[in-house]
């Protein structure tokens, strides 16, 4: 029994507070965006994951595409995104990304994909291919990639790391107790060590991290995780509220106040990091051109004070 068919006898779902509510997608923009990844046959998380923040960030034609198909090999408790056995990757999927960040006249783009355990190297060869493709149409767009673990692929993390991102995003989700519930197919060591790994392989690549608030978990769990992460030299955080995209799916236990969002981003501050995001809205890619912006400007800023 997959952890999603464990909760099918979920409680009614909250409703939303006031600050969680947002507009419909309406504008000319945010249709232009919408035919132009179906003319180019391009998934977005923004669409498969359900993100609030759609109507906002297509309007302003940043969309996060979305790799290696439509359908993940994982099925977490917390994401929306289909499950099930995954279909041939498309050999012109590179280029019709390249193609779109230039259309779309991206400054920054983010990429992210699927889990894809079917194949021998999680999709990373791929992942490569796509970073290069995007790299050579748009030379002056910065490219941020928010990637799987490749649990139990060896060597897939260097390889990824190796195409030269500006930023390496990969998400820990949740605080360790609550993996079980919400990420099993996961391990919080495994997400842990690879961002580790990738300051290994190239300190100076900056590299980014987020979790879901809302869940059940407590606020001295959040802390350690943020510890755990600064420990990994990780220099943006992320935290935003989670939102139950279906009744099947992991109920919300809690719907965090703004109040203690703005003490969460004060406390990460402190710890340390050069970026946080951390609101009830904040999603990975949410603003993350200005914020990439605002996380280069922060490490200008710590070389110059040394």
């Amino acid at each position: 029994m997959s952890n999603i068919e464990a909760l099918k006898n979920n409680p009614p779902r909250q409703p939303k507070p006031a600050w969680l509510r947002v507009k419909a997608p309406t504008s000319p923009e945010y249709h232009e965006t919408r035919r132009l990844m179906r003319d180019l046959k391009l998934h977005t998380v923004c669409e498969e994951a359900g993100c609030p923040n759609i109507g906002e960030c297509w309007a302003h034609k940043h969309a996060t595409m979305m790799i290696l198909g439509d359908i993940c090999t994982r099925a977490c408790a917390f994401c929306n995104v289909k499950t099930g056995k995954p279909g041939p990757v498309d050999a012109e999927e590179p280029q019709h990304v390249a193609e779109a960040v230039k259309n779309l006249g991206l400054r920054h783009v983010v990429l992210t994909s699927v889990d894809r355990d079917d194949m021998e190297d999680g999709g990373a060869h791929h992942w490569v291919a796509v970073i290069q493709a995007v790299r050579a149409a748009n030379p002056n767009t910065t490219i941020e990639v928010l990637t799987p673990d490749f649990r139990k692929k060896m060597g897939m993390v260097d390889l990824v790391a190796a195409a030269k991102p500006d930023v390496y995003n990969h998400n820990l989700e949740t605080v360790p107790r609550l993996y079980r519930k919400i990420r099993a197919s996961a391990r919080y060591y495994t997400s842990l060590r690879l961002l580790e790994r990738v300051k290994e392989l190239d300190p100076s690549m900056f590299t980014k991290s987020g979790i879901m608030v809302g869940l059940g978990e407590m606020k001295e769990e959040v802390l350690q995780v943020m510890d755990d992460m600064r420990a990994a030299d990780v220099d943006f955080i992320t935290i935003g509220q989670y939102l139950q995209p279906t009744p099947r799916h992991a109920a919300v236990e809690r719907f965090v106040t703004p109040e203690e969002f703005g003490e969460y981003e004060r406390i990460a501050r402190a710890k340390g990091f050069l970026m946080v995001s951390a609101s009830p809205l904040t999603r990975s890619s949410h603003h993350a051109d200005s914020d990439f912006a605002q996380l280069r400007a922060a490490r200008d800023k710590q070389l110059a004070a040394v």
